[in-house]
């Protein structure tokens, strides 16, 4: 957990608020900080993060 707060440039509370829904709703850099630190592209976060298959937002391409 401290390496990657760490590397998305964070600190290792602010993940652990993050991953205990202390912190519900973290700022959009923040997230996308984490993404790149865990090696996930935006793309990747939002296919993982889509609720149904169904109502994933398409992939231009």
């Amino acid at each position: 957990m401290v390496e990657i707060a760490a590397s998305a440039g964070i600190s290792a509370e602010t993940l652990r608020k993050i991953e205990t829904g202390r912190a519900p709703t973290p700022a959009f850099f923040t997230v996308a900080a984490l993404a790149g630190a865990l090696g996930l592209s935006m793309d990747d976060l939002l296919i993982r993060c889509a609720e149904e298959p169904d109502t994933a937002v398409p992939l231009a391409g």
